[in-house]
């Protein structure tokens, strides 16, 4: 089973790689770009439809808001770089805002900060991928009628992509992410001149429809409510950002300065990006209903349920580029890859503060170890496990989906941006240097607005979007918090009742004596090994055990042991029920309650067969006792081993494995010459 598995681990993940060669999969800032914030920049293929989709409910009229609240999401996004940029300096370690909230507010502010940022990049992984499908989908109707089932073998392709390794799989999505940047600013740049320069009209494939409001004429806190939710819908604009903070240590050195700067550089990109596309639906009259077949009218008429809308960022490639041009469809093309790239920024964030979480011992300790390709592999199948889950119950739906996005991560920015505010008052109370001094209110001040405006931001989500999904979101952080704290719990319990006191107890003290026994079906090979074995061990006093399931077969076992002498004592244990582990359960209960300070050791024949079958038919009783004596204060269990044949031939097998390397899995040099060749070659 083990050749048959490392093959297709090593075609899919590739050779595995040693621990001092973890330096070589640190990331420059042109990698560490699309690693860490393709989320933010392919969110602007959906932040804007978002955001029109939301207004439209007031009708076509409502779309002149949308600069505004463009505007109000760009100042946001400024703020929020601005503070993670004060983040990745004081704390590089990678816990970013975990790290920040749980030194500077206290354990319970940074599992709240953990819980938040583990559900938001869940909800990335699967908004993303089902975003991704819709978008395909517009193209290749199969995609759409089993749009769950590719969602999720799209998710598990990613899965193996980042297996392989951080470094890898950022060089796969570096090119559809740059991609994507260019054709937007293309798309950007040429509708300006389109537009502006040439005087061309533009006309999105919606341009003529029309928009029945729902709720029309909306004034006073109708419409500010309508527009905070607008708002709310565009901030999704601003997801992923604070995964730069968290993957610091994935940069290269300087890793602080790489990281600051790749936050500059993803902030700008993302604004221009966002404000390019609304302002270009604005141009081109891009339509957009939340119930497009009966609030989209064509002549008056609902396009009714055959209609498909397409994305806002698909609608305005085709005004400026044209339908079928080349330009369209590459831009097309690369808007679905990268968004389902996009999920790769919670690839790379979910699994590295797993890690981090598990190191203080708030989740499994299985989760802060490497695999193969020194990627945390296993917080990256975590990670897909639960967002396949979550696409399944949802059908793979993002304008369902992305009503539970935004919470968490909006926690996280409010308690970490009040962390640091902390964390430079601290620092304040010690530094004497005036300059230092400065540098630190003037940085106080950009964390401090930071925390106001994402807890206002905050306080808007909620209340806009609660009943729209945001409480499945904020359950799922109260599930992530409960169960993290009940982990830390039992693992400080062991730690606590493992600890080793400074003076002996009676745990550590050696036994007064040894008392042994052999547990015996028959007699055979395996059974006198075992007796041997434990003379061999010297203890104060060996018996051997058997239960009598059967008189017959008891009466010959009597007989056996007396006809070849075995010195051992034979203790025969009734059974009126046929029970085998009980009786012996309760024989060795009875010696440690007559002499508490013994020790009891008791020794199990077993089989050591060559194939999986075969432990189906040897050896059962034998796993049920040691379960039940594992639990069982002051017993030691020894499994005293007979190899049989057929354990030999898996032996020679394991032996041809040892010497088997599949393909790949070891580099070789050139191939040496033999040394009389080499000899001869000198003559």
């Amino acid at each position: 089973m083990s050749k048959l598995t490392d093959v297709p681990k090593r075609i899919l993940i590739g050779r595995a790689l040693r621990s001092d060669k973890l330096g070589e999969t640190l990331l420059p800032k042109r990698i560490a770009l699309p690693v860490f914030a393709s989320d933010p920049l392919s969110s602007v293929a959906y932040a804007p439809g978002e955001v029109l989709l939301v207004l439209s409910v007031a009708g076509v009229s409502a779309y002149s808001f949308s600069p505004w609240i463009a505007v109000a999401v760009v100042v946001l996004m400024f703020t929020v770089v601005a503070s993670y940029r004060q983040n990745v300096h004081a704390y590089p370690s990678g816990g970013g805002d975990y790290e920040v909230a749980n030194t500077n507010l206290g354990p319970k502010a940074g599992l709240t900060v953990a819980s938040a940022l583990l559900v938001d990049y869940v909800l990335t992984v699967a908004v993303s991928i089902s975003s991704g499908v819709e978008n395909l989908g517009s193209a290749i109707p199969f995609v759409v009628e089993h749009k769950t089932l590719c969602a999720i073998g799209i998710i598990v392709l990613l899965t193996l992509m980042n297996l392989r390794g951080v470094k890898e799989s950022g060089k796969l999505f570096a090119i559809p992410t740059y991609v994507f940047v260019a054709g937007v600013f293309i798309m950007i740049v040429w509708g300006v001149i389109r537009g502006v320069v040439l005087g061309d009209t533009m006309k999105a494939p919606t341009a003529d429809f029309t928009i029945h409001a729902e709720q029309g004429g909306l004034a006073g806190f109708a419409l500010i409510f309508l527009m905070l939710r607008a708002f709310s819908s565009g901030c999704a604009a601003l997801t992923g950002v604070e995964a730069i903070s968290n993957g610091v240590p994935a940069f290269r050195k300087p890793k602080s300065k790489n990281a600051a700067t790749t936050l500059a550089l993803m902030g700008g990109l993302a604004v221009t990006m966002f404000c390019g596309i609304i302002g270009l639906a604005m141009a081109t009259n891009v339509r957009m209903a939340e119930s497009p077949a009966k609030d989209l009218l064509h002549n008056g008429e609902p396009v009714g349920a055959g209609y498909t809308q397409n994305p806002v960022i698909s609608q305005v490639a085709e005004a400026v580029f044209g339908k079928g041009s080349f330009l369209f469809v590459v831009l097309a093309a690369a808007t679905a890859l990268v968004l389902f790239l996009a999920a790769n920024t919670a690839y790379n964030g979910f699994p590295l503060l797993g890690s981090i979480l598990a190191q203080d011992r708030y989740l499994p300790r299985q989760l802060h170890t490497r695999g193969d390709r020194l990627a945390f592999s296993n917080g990256i199948v975590l990670l897909a496990g639960a967002a396949m889950v979550l696409v399944y119950l949802y059908g793979a739906d993002s304008t369902r989906l992305i009503q539970l996005y935004i919470v968490g991560v909006f926690v996280s920015f409010t308690l970490s941006q009040t962390g640091m505010v902390r964390h430079w008052n601290r620092h304040l109370v010690t530094e004497k240097d005036p300059a230092k001094r400065r540098r630190m209110h003037r940085s106080r001040a950009i964390n401090a607005f930071g925390a106001f405006f994402t807890g206002l931001v905050l306080v808007v989500v909620l209340l806009t979007k609660f009943t729209h999904g945001a409480w499945v979101a904020l359950l799922g952080m109260v599930i992530f918090f409960v169960t993290m704290s009940a982990i830390r719990r039992h693992y400080d319990r062991v730690a606590d009742e493992i600890a080793a006191e400074e003076t002996p107890d009676d745990d550590v003290v050696r036994p007064s004596r040894v008392h042994s026994l052999v547990l015996v079906s028959k007699v055979h090979k395996p059974t006198l090994r075992a007796l041997n074995y434990a003379k061999l061990m010297r203890s104060d006093s060996l018996e051997a055990v058997s239960v009598d399931v059967d008189q017959a077969d008891t009466k010959a076992l009597r007989e056996e042991w007396e006809r070849r002498g075995i010195e051992v004592p034979l203790k025969v244990l009734a059974s009126p029920y046929r029970e085998i582990t009980r009786p012996i359960i309760d024989y060795v209960k009875s010696l440690r309650r007559e002499s508490p300070r013994d020790a009891v050791s008791v020794y199990i024949p077993e089989y050591v067969v060559g194939h999986w079958y075969e432990h189906l038919l040897h050896n059962q009783s034998a796993l049920r006792l040691k379960g039940r004596l594992l639990f069982t204060p002051g017993v030691m269990v020894t499994s005293v081993p007979w190899q049989l044949d057929s354990s030999e031939a898996a032996k020679q097998r394991a032996r041809k494995r040892a010497e088997w390397n599949a393909p790949g899995a070891v580099r070789r040099g050139p191939v040496a010459q033999p040394k009389k060749e080499k000899a001869a070659t000198k003559k």
